[in-house]
């Protein structure tokens, strides 16, 4: 059981670190930038800071995965996905799989190029949709944590 505990405390410093870090980028730093009086664009200002975060998220989401895939593997919990109380379980998977493929495949393969593009002719209306999907995630990610801490702990809708 030592190794459950360790992979939980994987998991969820992975978690905090990683979801941690899309809430400052999402509440402080792109409303910042948008306010900023800045003479260079301001998605590439926000590129140049975020492209420090997207590695460590790429790391972060990569321990959060294999742990909770550990978990699930060693307790055997692979009916968890067949309830409907373990809805939690599918919005962790599912907010792990949307990050996983936008940090591995969509941004390096398709999304920096394309939002440079943009850029160039709409800075600030790329700026508010980078920010409007900043905040699709991280909303979708608290309700995911929230249901996981207390789904966890036993509580459910019913």
């Amino acid at each position: 059981m030592e190794d459950l505990a360790f992979a939980r405390a994987l998991h969820v410093l992975a978690v905090v670190l990683w979801i941690g870090g899309v809430a400052l980028i999402t509440t402080v730093l792109l409303p910042a930038i948008r306010r900023l009086p800045l003479s260079e664009n301001p998605v590439v200002f926000f590129e140049r800071i975020e492209r420090r975060f997207a590695f460590q998220a790429r790391i972060l989401t990569l321990i959060a995965g294999l742990s909770g895939f550990y978990m699930l593997y060693r307790l055997n919990a692979w009916s968890r996905y067949l309830s409907p109380t373990s809805w939690w379980l599918h919005a962790m998977t599912l907010v792990w799989l949307i990050f996983t493929i936008i940090l591995f495949v969509l941004e390096p393969l398709l999304l920096h190029k394309r939002i440079a593009e943009r850029a160039e002719k709409d800075p600030h209306g790329t700026l508010a949709l980078i920010e409007r999907a900043h905040w699709a995630l991280l909303t979708l990610s608290l309700i995911a944590v929230a249901g996981a801490v207390a789904g966890s702990h036993g509580w459910t809708f019913g």
